[in-house]
């Protein structure tokens, strides 16, 4: 199963995996941390607006969060769709 992750576990960080689903399942999004409880709803919308943004219909994406801001999550799901796609980033 192909996978893409980007970002570290440092504090103001976060980890994106994404995983290939079947064509037609949609996107699947699991987050933990300890922000989830307070930010969760935010995280959400901000990982859908960017996967969104991307394109992408098709998609599993595990957040593991350590505090990051908006910004770093967008940065972190939007490089590990790239590299999913196979697309080089710095």
């Amino acid at each position: 199963m192909k996978t893409a992750q980007a970002g570290t576990l440092e504090s103001m960080d976060c980890i994106v995996t994404v995983t290939e689903t079947e064509k037609g399942r949609g996107i699947s999004i699991a987050m933990e941390g300890a922000s989830i409880v307070r930010f969760g709803e935010a995280m959400l919308k901000a990982t859908k607006d960017t996967l969104k943004d991307l394109g992408v219909r098709d998609i599993s994406v595990s957040i593991q969060d350590n505090g990051a801001g908006d910004l770093v999550l967008k940065a972190r799901v939007e490089a590990a769709v790239r590299r999913f796609a196979g697309v080089r980033t710095p």
